[in-house]
């Protein structure tokens, strides 16, 4: 009687222990741990791929993506875009319909000099393993001037591209062309202003309802609203250091922020109007907050479970020696 009872104690310690479905899910803080990533400027939550974030350095780097396990922070594979020359300066990525990735590289540290950018589009691959995998390149251009910009995001129902432009006193949301064309320009011309924000990247809910754009400091949540948003509140961000990297988890329920530097932080913190997000005071208040208050919380809930069952095996094994 004792061995039966001791393995089913056992079994529920170890269920009550074992690591939380979230995790698994890809809404939990992280560190990406692949020496060659040191400058993480943007950051995808895969549809394909439950866990994975896709990322990439900034400039100096190459035609490089990165599959980041969220459960780990191990790079599962390295993806050579072939087809798109020499980047240059790139800033964002995002996921559109059909798996496809959009990498945006926009960036123009000189200010506006270059007068066009790239978008580079390739399929997520399936199979997470080292590859190269051929790669459309769009050339961009905007139709009141070159700019510095950041943050690119693409609308997950119609797969338009959108870019939202960096400036210390405010950007725009640039709109692109219904489809990209890989001949010719494709002119991004404004259609709403995004004001007291410098924008370091931006994410479109999973939805396509909400955008939030973020800066080094703080980011703004919109209605999305066809393109021509409405802002809807200002949002904390955990301080990670230069931040400058956000998404949407797939379930849309979290946005993971994430900064540049060796051994680089994500954290999560509750989406605006999510139901984890109605539910907690603390959410998206300030830095301090962070995702700490969940992972306490979590924690004192498999804690007390575990206690729970450690006090099963405690009177079950008494009663026994007293019926022994």
């Amino acid at each position: 009687m004792r061995r039966p009872f001791a393995l089913l104690a056992a079994a529920l310690l170890t269920g009550a222990l074992a690591v939380p479905a979230s995790a698994a899910d890809g809404d939990e803080k992280f560190t990406i741990k692949d020496p060659r990533i040191t400058e993480s400027s943007g950051l995808a939550a895969s549809r394909q791929h439950p866990g994975i974030y896709w990322t990439h350095n900034d400039s100096d780097d190459g035609a490089y993506l990165y599959a980041v396990d969220s459960s780990t922070g191990e790079t599962v594979a390295t993806i050579t875009m072939s087809g798109v020359g020499s980047p240059r300066d790139v800033e964002a990525v995002s996921i559109g319909p059909d798996n496809q990735i959009y990498v945006g590289d926009i960036g123009d540290n000189l200010g506006g000099t270059w007068p066009y950018v790239w978008i580079y589009r390739l399929p997520e691959p399936k199979n997470l393993r080292d590859q190269t995998i051929k790669a459309t390149q769009y050339v961009v251009k905007y139709s009141d001037g070159a700019r510095d910009a950041e943050s690119l995001v693409v609308h997950p129902k119609t797969g338009r591209v959108y870019i939202v432009d960096k400036d210390e006193k405010g950007g725009h949301l640039f709109e692109g062309p219904a489809e990209l064309s890989p001949s010719g320009s494709n002119v991004f011309r404004p259609v709403a202003a995004v004001p007291d924000l410098e924008a370091t990247d931006a994410t479109l809910s999973p939805d396509g309802e909400h955008l939030v754009v973020r800066s080094y400091f703080g980011a703004i949540a919109y209605d999305w609203n066809g393109g021509r948003i409405k802002k809807k509140e200002r949002l904390g961000v955990p301080f990670l250091g230069q931040g400058e990297s956000v998404t949407y988890t797939a379930d849309g329920k979290k946005l993971m922020y994430g900064a540049e530097g060796a051994d680089s932080p994500v954290e999560p913190q509750d989406a605006p109007g999510s139901s984890d997000s109605d539910s907690s005071s603390g959410s998206g208040s300030s830095a301090a907050t962070g995702s700490g208050g969940n992972g306490l919380t979590g924690n004192l809930k498999t804690g007390a479970i575990a206690a729970g069952v450690l006090l099963l095996v405690v009177l079950g094994a008494r009663g026994m020696r007293r019926r022994g």
